[in-house]
């Protein structure tokens, strides 16, 4: 019998059927009796002081059924750091001033969404203007105006990572090289915008279907901001077309619709227009770097420092961990002896910045990788040979931070050396470039302050064999529903079509911190297969006695067949184990639980995966216009739970890490961002992708699921970096100003051009 029946088999998603033929229900086709719909009355300005809301004529309006402004809320304030109570400095709807043009200022509810519209032309707000500051390195002058009252220097968050003694390696060092660099904003861009659809009843309790990537999150800040108990909160997650970061915060179409609804005890429906998708919710952090690197002759790395200021908006979000993961991954993935990392995140009167699919890794490894060729360059190294003296390797310790088990880097860069010696000599104007990353699986930090497991799921076996998979993780494309379901396949010992999961619903599943950090598969993954194997315990118990058997380890159950683990022709049907074993006890359910919380003191993450990967591009010296000809990764995420998945999730990463590196910016004005569409917006197109192909490399996670991790974010890391050194490999210039625009790569050359003259 083969190792695994489910594990590691090319299966279609669960939810397959119900997306390809259109009958998958989002938040936005949710319609319920009585429902209203609502709208957000915003900020045209990007700091003022609220002086007067008059919405009486908007309340006169024909349709109109209620409008809300900051006095109709507790007047609190939120963010995902409740635990540290300064950083929540949200109120959604503002009271007294607005920070960045976008900012909620009132809402309306109405019997449709032209009459919502039509009110908020009558809401009429009276400001004071105030000086705006957009520029991170200007608002962290003397001089600059103060974003949010009492923060000094509109400093918001520091970071601060140390090992080693930095400055006597320095000293050590044969070749030094200094640095700067600079990473734009991207947006999310989900097929979905944010939106809910909120109803309070009579009943004093509150229902809230929301497209999210964490539904315990939702229901906890807002039980929070709105004065409810948790357990009278619930949220439930359809179908969500995409989240990337943008959806495990509290929004504005959230907090808004429960308010109204919570005045009015009628559902209340918000959807944020496309405008407001690129306005009025968070982005990437735009990151500017120094970065300071230093080696002997042979290569080997001895010490790096880098300084970081970021551009973090109007608010805190989760942009304070993304301080954070960017200075972790700045060591990533080599082995650094010596190591100083100073962050500073600056308050500005810009849209919100915070998390986004890597989490402040796809700008640091831009840097980091960047940087690597240079100094690798300067020195004579091949770039494969340079990253594999410095790699990481299993077991390795990175002082205070983190311990990697399970590591196939050099694997990986063995398999990305033998691809680009495939490719051959290239034409003129052609090169590969290459880029390593590692990535974290799920962070062990409880910001959020949950007295919960990170991490829970509950089994339950019918009488007929069939099982129901209750967990609170949340499916926002990545397909977790489809991994959880074959690792409880698997741990169980039934077949895939077995298993109908329930997920995200606060109202039946247990507590799951989210889709964010690449954290379901491993830990939403370790409390299903603990879950699936309570539950097989209590079949086996049966079956050991009705067998003969001396200890329940001495049995099993595969392919729906329990059997003796020595003897495995010797058995019995699972279907008729599931009902004897109800029968034996009294008719009881048999139902198995689990939970999942990583206890590693000092440590950001239980594991880690790695990968490389080798980006090949064609540039026209003439327009600076450049072409992704052949993006290939090696990569290595322990035990591969569903190989479709991977594919896919490899697929999704380089679209958005290559439109990082490629085109995607937001361009402001005075605070405003001039390309608020999908029009004008430059996203990567169905033309644009390259061809794609990855190079799975085995390895196994002892602390994960059947060995498995991270396959999601990590894969989103490398592509700018790898299309920066391909620029550079085909024709000569350097640039590092994300993203890599035909326009930059043109005056580079031009720049290049005149030197050489």
């Amino acid at each position: 019998m083969s190792k695994y029946s489910v594990i590691g088999k090319r299966v279609h998603r669960v939810d397959g059927p119900e997306k390809v033929t259109g009958s998958a229900k989002y938040t936005f086709d949710i319609v319920l009796h009585n429902m209203l719909y609502g709208k957000i009355l915003r900020s045209p300005y990007p700091h003022a002081r609220i002086v007067n809301i008059d919405t009486s004529q908007a309340e006169r309006l024909i349709g109109v059924k209620a409008v809300v402004t900051g006095k109709d809320t507790l007047g609190r304030k939120q963010s995902t750091w409740r635990r540290f109570p300064e950083l929540c400095d949200e109120e959604i709807l503002c009271r007294t001033k607005v920070r960045y043009i976008g900012d909620p200022v009132a809402a309306v509810a109405a019997i449709d969404e032209d009459t919502a519209e039509e009110a908020l032309d009558l809401i009429e707000v009276e400001y004071e203007l105030l000086p705006a500051v957009f520029d991170p390195m200007e608002a962290i002058k003397e001089e600059a105006p103060q974003i949010h009252e009492g923060v000094e220097l509109n400093i918001n968050v520091t970071r601060h990572i140390e090992w080693g003694d930095v400055d006597e390696a320095f000293k050590q060092c044969d070749y030094i090289r200094e640095d700067h660099f600079k990473c734009s904003s991207q947006a999310h861009v989900c097929m979905e915008t944010h939106c809910a659809v909120a109803s309070f009843g009579y009943d004093s309790k509150l229902t809230i279907w929301t497209s999210t990537q964490s539904s315990y999150y939702i229901q906890a800040l807002v039980a929070d901001m709105l004065g409810l108990r948790e357990g009278d909160v619930r949220v439930i997650k359809p179908h969500t077309g995409g989240g990337f970061g943008s959806k495990f915060e509290l929004d504005s179409a959230q907090f808004c619709a429960s308010l109204l609804s919570m005045k009015l005890c009628q559902p209340v429906k918000i959807v944020l227009s496309r405008e407001e998708e690129f306005t009025a919710t968070k982005r990437r952090t735009p990151m500017y770097y120094s970065v300071k690197l230093g080696a002997k002759k042979d290569g080997t790395m001895l010490a790096k420092e880098v300084r970081v200021i970021t551009e973090g908006g109007a608010y805190t979000g989760m942009g304070a961990t993304a301080l954070y993961l960017t200075g972790f991954f700045s060591s990533f993935p080599y082995k650094y002896p010596n190591y100083r990392y100073d962050g500073y995140r600056a308050y500005t009167n810009t849209a919100p910045a915070s998390a986004m699919r890597g989490f402040g890794a796809p700008q640091s490894t831009f840097v980091g990788e960047s940087q690597i060729d240079m100094l690798a360059e300067d020195l004579g190294i091949d770039p494969i040979e340079i990253r594999r003296k410095n790699g990481m390797t299993p077991d390795y310790e990175v002082p205070g931070q983190a311990h990697i088990q399970s590591c196939g880097l050099h694997q990986c860069l063995d398999k990305i050396d033998e691809h680009i010696k495939e490719r051959g000599e290239l034409p003129p104007n052609r090169g590969i470039g290459v880029s390593a990353y590692g990535f974290m699986s799920g962070g062990i930090f409880n910001w959020f302050d949950t007295p919960y497991a990170f991490s829970a799921a509950i089994v339950r076996i019918n009488i007929d064999g069939k099982v129901d998979l209750f967990t609170g993780a949340c499916d926002i494309g990545q397909g977790s529903d489809t991994t959880l379901s074959m690792i409880c396949a698997e741990e169980l010992g039934v077949h895939l079509d077995d298993i109908r999961i329930h997920a995200a619903d606060t109202g039946i599943c247990p507590a799951d911190l989210g889709a964010w950090g690449s954290r379901e598969t491993l830990m939403n993954g370790n409390a299903v297969k603990m879950a699936a194997a309570d539950a097989k315990r209590q079949l086996l118990e049966f079956a050991a006695a009705k067998l003969g058997a001396n200890i329940v380890y001495d049995m099993d159950i595969k392919d729906q067949w329990v059997h003796m683990v020595d003897r495995p022709e010797r058995g019995l049907s699972y279907f008729d184990i599931v009902k004897d074993t109800i029968r034996g006890r009294d008719g009881e359910t048999i139902i198995g639980r689990g939970h999942y919380t990583p206890h590693r003191k000092g440590m950001i993450s239980p594991a880690y995966s790695f990968g490389v990967q080798a980006a090949e591009v064609e540039v026209d010296t003439e327009t600076g216009k450049y072409k992704l000809i052949n993006v290939t990764t090696a990569h290595e995420s322990g035990t591969v739970i569903n190989p479709v998945g991977i594919e896919g999730q490899l697929e999704g990463a380089v679209m958005m890490a290559g439109g990082y590196g490629f085109c995607e910016d937001q361009p402001m004005d005075e605070g405003k961002i001039l390309n608020p569409s999908i029009a004008d917006y430059k996203l990567i197109r169905s033309l644009d992708m390259p061809e794609t192909k990855i190079l799975e490399v085995d390895t196994y996670e002892p602390e994960g699921p059947f060995g498995a991790k991270e396959a999601g974010e990590g894969l989103t890391n490398p592509t700018a970096g790898a299309i920066g050194n391909a620029v550079y490999k085909a024709v000569g210039v350097r640039i590092n100003d994300l993203p890599i625009t035909p326009e930059k790569v043109l005056k580079a050359l031009k720049e290049k051009k005149q030197q050489a003259e």
